[in-house]
């Protein structure tokens, strides 16, 4: 199954325009686990002061 993604910027003023024109991609199925970002350290995200 394939997927259509194009990709486009919005200015402040609402105009749009087109980065990539529209695309046919395929989804991946298993998201590989990797250590290359470090999780996030903010109260929001470890549900309280550090």
């Amino acid at each position: 199954m394939t997927m259509t993604i194009k990709v486009y910027e919005v200015d402040r003023y609402g105009c749009t325009r087109i980065v990539k024109p529209e695309a046919e991609v395929t989804p991946v199925t298993a998201v590989p686990i990797s250590s290359e970002l470090p999780p996030c350290q903010c109260e929001r995200c470890t549900g309280g002061p550090q």
